[in-house]
């Protein structure tokens, strides 16, 4: 008996792709499914031009809150504790046409101070706020 053979001692040269597009695809969808997660969430700061209020709003029609280093609050030049801050702010605001309030603060204020007087801003009615530093 005799074997006949095609096989030749020549080099295989065709390449497999079929592992390569496995691979490809499993990681395309690995980075579709973690990709949402990603992305960080926060705060939207949308930072105005300096000629963009310009005659919208004075300062007198606005309500000033200013908060110093010592932590005392002050609505509109007159001083206000803390428990008072959101009767006499929504009572501001009452006042007000236009509902924006303006935050002062130093450099040694802490951060949870100021965003207090925002919530509590946000809350008492404040359609529109600026933070600014003294």
């Amino acid at each position: 008996m005799a074997f006949s053979s095609n096989q030749s001692d020549d080099a295989i040269t065709d390449i497999n792709v079929t592992p390569l597009v496995d691979v490809s695809l499993v990681l395309v969808i690995i980075f579709m499914a973690v990709a949402p997660f990603a992305v960080q969430s926060g705060i939207k700061v949308l930072q105005s031009k300096a000629s963009a209020q310009v005659g919208k709003v004075s300062m007198s029609e606005s309500i000033q809150v200013k908060l110093n280093a010592a932590g005392r609050i002050t609505l509109n030049g007159a001083e206000v504790g803390l428990p008072d801050f959101p009767a006499a702010v929504a009572a501001a605001l009452a006042a007000s046409k236009d509902k924006f309030v303006i935050i002062k603060a130093d450099d040694a204020n802490r951060v949870g101070d100021v965003v207090e007087l925002m919530d509590t801003a946000k809350q008492s009615g404040a359609a529109k706020m600026a933070l600014m530093k003294n």
